[in-house]
C-alpha cells in the first residue's frame, strides 16, 4: 500500500476513508454528517477527533478533513486542504431496463466505476421489473464512488418508458443500443469509425428488445445498433462489456487525469 502524503505542518497525513457529503467544501468549512455517516465513522471505523477523512461532493474536488466533536455524541468534519481538483464531468448517459435488486446493485456500481455521468432506468415491452427504488440506486452510486476514488457521482434520472427516455436525449447525442440480433460482428471496429461526442448507451431487458422497438430505435438519426459478440450476455454482464467497449473507443479511457 502507498504511504499517505503530508497535508502540511500540524496536520495528520492525508489518507483515511472517503466520504461523499452534500455540503460545500472549502478551507476550514464545517461539515455536518447524517446518522448513517456518524455511525460508520464512530462505531464501525471507531475514528476519534483528529482522525483523517477524505471528503468529496462532486463539485469541489476531494478534501482532506479531520473528525471533530459536535456535541456529546455527534461528530462532524472540518475541511483542511484540497487533495485533488474536481475534474471535468464525463458525458455518458447509461439507459437500462431495471433488474432485480442484487443484480441492479451490481450494475449500478460497475456503471459508476466505468465513468457513467447519468443513470436512466427505462421500461421496455419485456422489462420484468416495473419499478425500482431510485434512493437505493443513488446510494449504490455513491458507495461505488467512495470506494473507487471517483469524484463525480452520476445523476440518477427518473424512470421513463423507452420512447420518452429516448425522446429526452439531445438530437446530436449518439445512441448506442446493444442488440444480440445486430449484424455488426466487430463492435470495437464499428465504434472506432464514429466521431467522438456526447454518448448514450442503452441495454435492454433479459428477453431483449421487442421487434417493434428494434425498428423504432434503428430509425432514430444518430443511432448505432451493436452486437456484443457470439454469446448471449445477461443484462448486468452486457452493461460492463458494452461500457468497456464504449469507453475504450469513444470515451475517456485514453485520457489521463
Amino acid at each position: 500500500m502507498s504511504q499517505p502524503a503530508s497535508a502540511g505542518p500540524g496536520l495528520p497525513a492525508i489518507g483515511g476513508p472517503r466520504l461523499f457529503v452534500a455540503a460545500d467544501l472549502a478551507p476550514e468549512a464545517g461539515i455536518g454528517l447524517d446518522v448513517a455517516q456518524t455511525n460508520y465513522l464512530s462505531n464501525v471505523l471507531r475514528l476519534k477527533p483528529g482522525a483523517a477523512v477524505l471528503a468529496f461532493n462532486g463539485r469541489d474536488g476531494e478534501w482532506h478533513c479531520v473528525v471533530e466533536a459536535a456535541g456529546r455524541k455527534d461528530i462532524g468534519l472540518r475541511a483542511r486542504v484540497r487533495t485533488r481538483p474536481q475534474p471535468a464531468p464525463g458525458d455518458l448517459h447509461y439507459l437500462f431496463a431495471p433488474l432485480k435488486s442484487a443484480r441492479l446493485d451490481y450494475m449500478a456500481q460497475k456503471a459508476v466505476e466505468m465513468g457513467v455521468s447519468h443513470l436512466r432506468p427505462v421500461l421496455t415491452q419485456r422489462t420484468q421489473v416495473s419499478r425500482i427504488k431510485t434512493e437505493r440506486l443513488a446510494a449504490n452510486a455513491i458507495e461505488a464512488a467512495e470506494q473507487c476514488g471517483i469524484l463525480h457521482v452520476p445523476d440518477v434520472l427518473p424512470e421513463l418508458k423507452l420512447e420518452r427516455a429516448i425522446a429526452a436525449l439531445e438530437p446530436d447525442r449518439l445512441l448506442i443500443f446493444c442488440d444480440e440480433d445486430a449484424e455488426v460482428t466487430n463492435p470495437v471496429k464499428a465504434l472506432q469509425a464514429l466521431p467522438r461526442g456526447p454518448l448514450a448507451l442503452l441495454i435492454g431487458p433479459e428477453g431483449g428488445f421487442d421487434p417493434a422497438e428494434r425498428r423504432w430505435l434503428a430509425a432514430r438519426p444518430g443511432t448505432v445498433r451493436l452486437s456484443l459478440g457470439p454469446r448471449i450476455l445477461r443484462a448486468d454482464t452486457a452493461a460492463v462489456a458494452a461500457l468497456a467497449i464504449v469507453q475504450s473507443t469513444l470515451g475517456d479511457w485514453g485520457v489521463r487525469p
